[in-house]
């Protein structure tokens, strides 16, 4: 990549302070964040430091143009509302960095974004926004983000040189689009529902539920084409235990601030392919309807 490209980060929760502050931190490109509400400086808490950073901020897609690159990192439910940016932000030449959890961006994004190129991301780090100007990163594995092995994929790690973001590139981006989302099938409902951080699937039969669900949705996802390892649910359930036991997951942290959980895009996603394959999911279709109940509640923000 020559010079500086311009970036438009469009969601500045978790997912997205974290990746707008890290880019600014970088100073390699002109960023800006399409936001609600403005600010004038963003705060990110680091492994091993804590940078403040000045942010250029739009509130209006009336005010956005084309852009190189947008990273979406909206929740996926709030992919319709995020249309209008999209629409000013987008041309025929940007690439739209999908930085949301689920399968299928490609597909769903196509009717918004102008004829522009999508570029699916895997999303490996834990975020947690503190406040509307302070995001805290947590490292979750080996590496931070996931991108296909591709031009497009070697572009976007290209536009991440001089972060902390470790890429792994993937020869089979399917299969890990779908272990991610196992992973995410798994933590992300039991601690909404118990309203606990990770701690709570160190327990013997927490554990136990989640290798169950994760060997309903491994079914589901190799009869869509993934090529998952034999042992996957159990490498699953390994690797979650590697992660900090004080950790949250988004749905903990939007349960608690009393927001809509993601999901639809998660165990819904799961249920879906399994009615199209034919392949029950009793589990995962039980986290839905539990987790649908308390979406359509519109209770005011639980205790904790």
């Amino acid at each position: 990549m020559i010079g500086r490209a311009s970036v438009a980060v469009v969601g500045l929760g978790s997912i997205g302070g974290i990746i707008a502050g890290s880019l600014r931190a970088a100073d390699r490109h002109d960023v800006v964040a399409c936001v609600r509400k403005p600010i004038e400086h963003l705060t990110l808490e680091r492994p091993n430091d804590t940078v403040t950073v000045a942010l250029r901020v739009l509130t209006d897609p009336a005010q956005a143009t084309p852009v190189q690159w947008v990273l979406l990192c909206t929740k996926n439910y709030d992919t319709v509302s995020a249309a209008p940016w999209l629409a000013k932000l987008c041309d025929r030449t940007t690439r739209v960095a999908v930085m949301q959890n689920g399968i299928g961006h490609a597909a769903r994004l196509a009717p918004y974004i102008g004829g522009a190129t999508v570029v699916p991301t895997i999303v490996y780090y834990n975020g947690e926004r503190l406040a509307p100007d302070r995001v805290r990163f947590r490292r979750a594995g080996d590496h931070d983000l996931v991108v296909a092995d591709d031009a497009n994929g070697r572009a976007f790690a290209e536009l991440l040189t001089g972060t902390q973001m470790r890429i792994q590139f993937s020869d089979d981006f399917h299969a890990l689009a779908w272990r991610k989302l196992l992973i995410n099938a798994a933590a992300n409902p039991i601690t909404a529902l118990t309203l606990q951080r990770q701690a709570v699937l160190r327990r013997p039969d927490v554990k136990a539920l989640c290798l169950a669900i994760l060997e309903e949705a491994k079914a589901v996802a190799e009869a869509d084409g993934a090529r998952l390892r034999p042992d996957e649910p159990a490498q699953i359930i390994a690797t979650m235990m590697t992660y900090p036991p004080d950790a949250g997951t988004s749905m903990y942290f939007d349960r608690l601030a009393g927001r809509p959980v993601e999901i639809e895009a998660i165990n819904g996603a799961i249920v879906a392919a399994g009615e199209k394959y034919r392949i029950p999911t009793p589990l995962n279709r039980t986290l839905l309807t539990l987790l649908r109940a308390v979406n359509e509640s519109g209770e005011n923000k639980p205790s904790a």
